[in-house]
Formats: structure tokens, C-alpha cells, sequence
């Protein structure tokens, strides 16, 4: 019970600070970048192809809004992380023999 509580407190923690604190972000949240065109060498930047992602450029796509364009990214990106690495952790965590016969 005491670790679905501190996983479930964890969960909330990182939504919450994806989706409110991603608006006081950084506003070169791409230090790359940032650093090319500071030194003059942006214009040699090759675009990234288009996967036709509606989070692109740490906003979503439709809504407007900045703050809760880049809130809404933050968070639908915190659950995609979650979700993939969970997923994985279930199915490659180790099972008992019990677990392995079935």
C-alpha cells in the first residue's frame, strides 16, 4: 500500500510539473540551437523531417493558448514516457518459477 501511495504521489508530482512548470520553462528550451544562432551558424541547420506529430516544438497542435498548448505536451509526453517504460519493465522484469509455467 505505502508504494502504490508514493508511486501514485510521484505520478501526480510529474504531471503537475509537466504541465504547470513547463510554462516557466526556459525560453531556448534548445540549447543547440541556441548556441548556432548565437554563433552564426543556424542557417547551416538541416529541418527535421516531419513525422506529423501533433507535439511538435514542445506545443500541441489546435490549441492556441501557449501555456496550455506547452502543458498539454508536457503531459500527454510524461504519460507516453511512463506508459513505454512501464510497459517494458512488465514485460521484461523477472518472473518466479510459479510465473513461468503458465
Amino acid at each position: 500500500m505505502k508504494n502504490r501511495r508514493f508511486l501514485l504521489a510521484g505520478l501526480l508530482v510529474a504531471l503537475l510539473i509537466a504541465g504547470v512548470g513547463s510554462y516557466y520553462a526556459s525560453s531556448h528550451p534548445d540549447g543547440l540551437n541556441y548556441v548556432a544562432e548565437q554563433t552564426g551558424f543556424i542557417e547551416h541547420e538541416k529541418k527535421p523531417v516531419d513525422t506529423g506529430s501533433p507535439f511538435q516544438g514542445y506545443s500541441t497542435e489546435g490549441v492556441h493558448d501557449a501555456r496550455l498548448s506547452g502543458g498539454i505536451a508536457g503531459v500527454a509526453g510524461v504519460l507516453l514516457t511512463l506508459g513505454i517504460g512501464g510497459g517494458l519493465f512488465w514485460v521484461l522484469r523477472r518472473r518466479t518459477p510459479a510465473e513461468q509455467r503458465d
